[in-house]
């Protein structure tokens, strides 16, 4: 297939009429259209305005899709635990998949080709099926929670962590490596020591698996882990072996001067979720001090009820925004940089090789957008408007290892329209009926 765009760039190269050659789940060619068009005469042919990599969702909590706004004007932790967590609780095995297939659906028809995915303690098979058939790319895990939890959350660390073993044996490295594995405590607040340093362990004990939880959200959370640990949230983490270069840590808004120079030290990751974190007032990242560290920045949306979207576009332009006007330096977080997070850097977190840009050999996951809205004109700039100007609802092209999962406005082999009908009617069953009941 040859994928035609008057602009063809991802975030160290910008080809004005260009294309993208794919065979099978690779990227064969990257070049001028002119060129390619030539040496691929036979070659099924698409065009497009702008051609860019798949984005990556770098923290996502796709099984939440079906709380959407169910808890806005909220703090974290009353938001978590007065609402969230008893949503999941009482979300079934159907409920499980279906709020996945919502949330991996919004993420494709938005551009999204790859997540990061923080599931729940029940029902994270599921998710995984609704990954497989749906063709997304995913690094993902169920939750780990030993303590603090709901009574329909609530497991021991033997039980979590042998759950978590079942699920890499079933699900890890499959569908061509598309989906990958995470072994994923909730936050700290929720694990004893014995399920973190067991989170590890498991993790180690397996060839690629990798780990992600969440790190220094909000000051309540971090206030208590001082008293409890007599250490802040990352040297805690770091003291039960949760950081290095197979680590992905959601938020980090709070951070001291020692957590970073051990983030950094680690190679640990972080994925800033700028929408989350404003609409739950947890605070601003200092991303840029981060990016200056050289620690790998991610972007993510977090889940639904706290965001309310799964638009990359829209997080793309918060973080811009935020960081800006955090430091009150224009120069702050430029869309090109920007744009390198929510693309390979997401990819390097998510531990995805060759992901993340339009290069021979590269995987073949690439979205095209049109331009034809009146906030699209004129551009000067691609970068400027793929991070300023671009909306999800832009996307016209989704394909994720060659596969094309999206095209004008249809979910190729999903029926879609279903998806949305049930979600419509889907009882939550937080008074524990309807069909979300356990």
């Amino acid at each position: 297939m040859l994928l035609a765009g008057a602009v063809v760039a991802d975030a160290e190269t910008v080809v004005e009429n260009g294309a993208v050659v794919v065979a099978d789940d690779r990227i064969e060619a990257v070049g001028p259209a002119s060129d390619l068009r030539e040496r691929y005469p036979d070659h099924e042919r698409r065009e497009y305005d702008v051609l860019a990599p798949g984005l990556v969702g770098g923290h996502v909590h796709s099984v939440q899709s079906l709380g959407r706004g169910i808890a806005d004007d909220t703090s974290l932790l009353e938001w978590l635990t007065g609402h969230v967590l008893p949503m999941e609780a009482a979300l079934s095995a159907d409920g499980m998949r279906l709020a996945a297939e919502v949330g991996y659906l919004e993420a494709i028809e938005s551009g999204t080709t790859t997540v990061v995915d923080h599931l729940s303690v029940h029902h994270a098979e599921a998710a995984f099926e609704a990954a497989r058939d749906l063709g997304i790319r995913a690094r993902m895990g169920k939750v780990l929670m030993d303590r603090d939890a709901p009574a329909g959350l609530q497991e021991t660390a033997d039980e979590a962590l042998a759950e978590s073993e079942r699920l890499i044996e079933r699900h890890h490295d499959t569908c061509g490596g598309r989906i990958q594995y995470a072994v994923t405590p909730r936050f700290a607040i929720s694990c004893t020591e014995a399920c973190l340093r067991g989170a590890r362990e498991l993790a180690d004990a397996y060839e690629g698996v990798r780990l992600h939880t969440h790190a220094s959200e909000n000051r309540s959370e971090i206030e208590r882990i001082e008293r409890e640990t007599g250490m802040r949230n990352v040297e805690w983490l770091h003291e039960v072996g949760l950081t290095g270069d197979d680590v992905v840590l959601a938020h980090c808004v709070w951070t001291d001067e020692r957590e970073r120079e051990l983030l950094a030290e680690t190679d640990t990751h972080v994925t800033h979720c700028p929408s989350a974190n404003m609409k739950l007032a947890s605070g601003v990242a200092p991303v840029a001090d981060y990016l200056d560290r050289g620690i790998t920045v991610a972007l993510g949306n977090d889940g639904p009820p706290c965001n309310n979207t799964l638009d990359p576009f829209t997080e793309m332009r918060q973080a811009s925004l935020l960081g800006k006007v955090d430091a009150l330096d224009p120069t702050t977080l430029p869309a090109r940089t920007v744009f390198e997070m929510a693309t390979e850097n997401g990819a390097r977190a998510a531990g995805f090789d060759r992901v993340g840009r339009l290069r021979e050999g590269w995987r073949a996951d690439v979205v095209g957008l049109r331009t034809d809205r009146m906030r699209a004109v004129p551009i000067h700039d691609v970068y400027s408007h793929l991070v300023f100007s671009a909306h999800g609802d832009d996307v016209a092209f989704t394909m994720v290892d060659g596969d094309v999962l999206y095209e004008e406005g249809h979910h190729v082999g999903v029926d879609a329209a279903a998806v949305r009908d049930r979600a419509r009617e889907y009882d939550l069953g937080l008074d524990g009926g309807g069909p979300g009941g356990r």
